[in-house]
Parts: structure tokens; C-alpha cells; sequence
């Protein structure tokens, strides 16, 4: 499986936690960072950017792979970076940290106190943010988010 690395910029925080949720390790541009700073951790961190920025997109292309997304849907934008770039969107969902990009990790069983008790019967993993210590388990909300993740992937 080829590694993708994503970047976005701050008008695709939204589309980059989306991505995070797929499981694509997606950086997302702090607030009020230069163009020049996001374009230097692009090219460090080896990144394809996206953004819906026509001046930035232009002071990238010859520096970094770059992607342009013109549509302010998210939905369009997803189906925009599954033609361009081949994202699967049911590649590896709820792998990663959705604030900060961590690999998730498996929760010690003794934390399984913190789910609230209806998500608890329904059973299911539960999975760590080793960086930030959020707690991740499949709630109705996952059900929700895995149906729109797999509505992406239709052609």
C-alpha cells in the first residue's frame, strides 16, 4: 500500500479530520500559519497539499506536490481526492487520533470505565490516543461517520 501523506491548509481543517477518520496521516495548518511555513513542513514532511487557496496553490507547484480543490462541499471534495488522488476512504477508519493524527492504540481494558454504559454492551474496541490520551470507541456516532466514509467510495 503506498504511504500518502496529506496536508491542509486551514480552510480544509474539516476535509483533513475526515481524512484522519480513513485513516490517512493528514496534517492540518495551524491558525495564521504563513504560506512559506506551511509549503517548508510540506516539503519536510514529504506532504501533498490541499487547498482551496488559487495564491498559495501557485507558490507550491513547483516546490511540492500540490492539489487545488475548487468546491467548498465536503462531499464534493472527498469525491474530488478519490478521482485525483485515489483515496480510499474505508482504507483504515478510526485509526487515527481526529485532533491530533496519532496512531490510535489499543486501550488498557480497565479504561473501558470512561465509555458510557449503552456504547459499552454494544462491545467493540477501544482504541487510545497515546499523544493527547482520547479515548475512541464505536459509538452510533461511528456508525454514522463509517456510512458516509463508505458513500464517499461509491463511484
Amino acid at each position: 500500500m503506498k504511504v500518502v501523506r496529506l496536508y491542509c491548509d486551514e480552510m480544509l481543517a474539516r476535509l483533513g479530520r475526515w481524512l484522519r477518520a480513513a485513516g490517512y496521516d493528514t496534517a492540518i495548518a495551524e491558525s495564521g500559519l504563513a504560506d512559506t511555513g506551511i509549503i517548508a513542513q510540506c516539503a519536510a514532511e514529504g506532504r501533498t497539499l490541499l487547498t482551496r487557496d488559487r495564491h498559495l496553490a501557485a507558490a507550491a507547484e513547483d516546490r511540492i506536490p500540490v492539489l487545488r480543490l475548487t468546491d467548498s462541499s465536503l462531499a464534493a471534495q472527498a469525491r474530488a481526492l478519490r478521482a485525483t488522488l485515489a483515496i480510499d476512504w474505508q482504507r483504515a477508519p478510526f485509526t487515527r487520533c481526529l485532533v491530533d493524527n496519532t496512531p490510535l492504540v489499543p486501550a488498557p481494558p480497565d479504561m473501558a470505565e470512561q465509555v458510557p454504559p449503552a456504547s459499552r454492551t454494544a462491545g467493540g474496541p477501544l482504541r487510545l490516543c497515546p499523544e493527547c490520551r482520547r479515548l475512541y470507541w464505536p459509538g452510533g456516532h461511528v456508525r454514522r461517520m463509517l456510512a458516509r466514509l463508505e458513500l464517499w467510495n461509491l463511484p
